[in-house]
This record gives C-alpha cells, structure tokens and sequence, in this order.
C-alpha cells in the first residue's frame, strides 16, 4: 500500500490523521455524512469513501459502497439528501450525484484491485448511469435532476455536467473491465465534453462559483492549453494569496474543498507549483486531530460554516495523493481511465478474483 505525503506540508502521518477523522465519522450502517449528526448526500459520500481507500482503510470504504447498494432507488437514483443515516430529507435525484458512484467504484479498484468488488458494484453502477444518461438533452448536456414527481427539472449545470464527464468515462472503464461494454455510456461522455467546451451556453449562469471555473478542467473535459488558459483567465479571482480559493467571486470567503479541487486541477494541467501552493494556503482551516473547517471569512477571520466536513478532510487527502503520484489511483482526476481497463475480468480474473 502507497501512502502519501506533501514534503514540507503533510506528512503520512498528517494524512493518516485526516483520514482517521472522516472514518470516525462515518455511521455503523457505512453511510458517511458531512460530520457526526449532519447530513448526508451521495457524492460527498462517495468522496469521502474515496479518501478512506488512498488512507488504506479499505474495509470502512467498501461499507460505504455498499451502503450505496442498499439505498439505491429503483430508477438508479439517489435521494439528494439524507438525515440520520437512511431518512430521506430531499427526495429529488441530482444526476452528478447518481454518476459519481462509478468514480468511486473504479477509484476503489485501482486501489485494491478487487475485480469482485467490481463484479458486485455492477448492477448498482448500471442503474446509476443508466439513469443520469436518461437524463441528456438533445444537445448532449445532462440535466441537473429528476424532481420527486418523477420529472426531468430541464436545467443542466456546468459543474454538475463536468463531474458527469468524468463519471461516465469511469463507467466505461468498469464496463470494459468487466466485459461489458456500454458505447451508450462512451457516446454520452463524448456529448457531454462537446457541449461543455462548445456550447457553454447550454448551462445555467453560475459564473460567479469557483466551481464553474475549475470543474471542466477537473472533470476533463478541458485538458492542455485551453484548460490552462481558462485557469490563467479567471485566477485573480477567485485565488487569496496565501489562504486558497474563494467559493464565491464576490465573497470574501476561502474554502477548503474548492481550493484541493483546484488543487487537482491545476495538477491535471502539470502546473504542480501552483497546486503545491493550492494546499499549503488552506492548512490554516486544519485542526489539530486532521480534521479541516470548511471554510474561512476573511473580513473578519471567523472559521464559517461552524462546522468541520469530511467532504473538505478528503478533498485535503485526494489532492496529496495526486500530488504524490505513487500509485495508480492517484491519476484518477489527471490521467486517461481506458488503460487500466484493457483486460476485461471475465477473459483474465485479477489476482483478487
């Protein structure tokens, strides 16, 4: 097992402690909410599980996978939000957060390797992007979500559609490791990238998020030049020098998770200094058991929301990992997922099979 660490910032030690915080989170049940008592939805979840595996703890990550399993609805789809472990507080279906199974899933077997955790995530990582491709408008973006009424809420979201991108090339890859192909899945990716790079005013103006700067470079829909001319374009920002990332343009306010994920992306594009930087500014929101804030005001210095996440703790943790490089999993936001999948389980069982 590779373990990671960012000389002069985090050391294995650090990270372990940071993952140690978001498994004493999660819930006897698998399921892993924002922190203990909050809420829950399904790609926190997932990125949360994701941590879990880079910090070894392999066992507490798939309980989360199959919490997933568990509460799937039949359509393919997820609540948006959860309480008290299975409680549903928002029934609509948001398609990202459907998608983003199939990232964990193949995250997870880069790690370990598990052809049968494969085998057994299948019909749950089917139904899931089964239903975000049902959900494609003609002109190739996904729409955001299905209300509880069973309806299509016909808007699609630039940084819903680029975590969808990356999703869908990670359901490929499942689908072809496990001698299952889905061309359906591949033609969607390929519509949705489209869209994203040619089309920008398919999506809903959220100009003013960090998100919507960084995330098709995160979700790969944008790589080289342009990518790194859309990060030049827009850094002065949404970049605090020395404290990380804005969530918002207008806001004076830093935050852990969209600074690592920028962080990732940055790394993508090979600007490894600046993404160095992106982690170093925002250890300022770390508590001393690895734990991190989510977010800090910088008019005033006050640590906001009052709460420490387990989506920002394994945002710190992905981000160290990629910086890392050791390990294949860790080229999960930056390198191409066919290659990993060229021999399909059922012609050549892996050594867990």
């Amino acid at each position: 097992m590779s373990l990671p660490d960012l000389a002069g910032v985090l050391s294995t030690d650090d990270v372990l402690a940071t993952v140690a915080s978001i498994a004493a989170e999660q819930e006897p049940s698998g399921a892993i909410p924002w922190f203990s008592g909050g809420q829950l939805d399904p790609w926190d979840h997932v990125e949360a599980a994701m941590a879990l595996d880079v910090g070894g703890e392999n066992a507490k990550a798939e309980a989360a996978y199959d919490w997933l399993r568990r509460t799937q609805r039949p359509d393919g789809s997820w609540a948006a939000r959860y309480e008290a472990g299975d409680v549903v507080a928002d029934a609509t279906a948001e398609t990202n957060h459907a998608a983003y199974v199939a990232v964990g899933a193949w995250h997870h077997w880069l790690c370990t390797g598990d052809d049968a955790f494969l085998e057994r995530m299948w019909p749950t990582v089917r139904r899931a992007v089964d239903f975000t491709v049902g959900c494609q408008a003609p002109g190739g973006e996904i729409w955001w979500a299905v209300g509880p009424d069973g309806l299509p809420d016909r808007v699609a979201l630039l940084t819903g559609n680029s975590s969808v991108h990356q999703a869908l090339r990670c359901a490929a890859a499942i689908a072809g490791r496990l001698g299952e192909p889905q061309p359906d899945w591949e033609l969607a990716a390929d519509l949705v990238g489209h869209t994203i790079r040619r089309h920008p005013v398919a999506f809903a103006d959220k100009d003013r998020f960090s998100m919507d700067w960084y995330y098709p470079v995160l979700g790969g829909a944008l790589r080289g030049e342009p990518a790194r001319e859309r990060l030049r374009r827009r850094w002065d920002e949404f970049v605090v020098p020395g404290r990380g990332a804005r969530c918002v343009s207008d806001r004076p306010w830093v935050t852990g998770a969209e600074t690592c994920e920028l962080a990732l992306s940055l790394h993508a594009v090979g600007d490894r200094d600046a993404a160095e930087e992106m982690v170093s500014a925002m250890q300022h929101l770390r508590e001393a058991d690895g734990s991190y804030w989510t977010g800090l005001v910088l008019t005033d210095g006050v640590r906001w929301p009052v709460e420490r996440t387990t989506w920002t703790a394994a945002a710190v943790v992905l981000a160290v990992d990629a910086l890392h490089g050791a390990h294949p999993r860790s080229e999960i936001f930056s390198g191409p997922v066919e290659a990993a999948a060229a021999s399909p389980a059922r012609e050549a069982p892996s050594r867990n099979r």
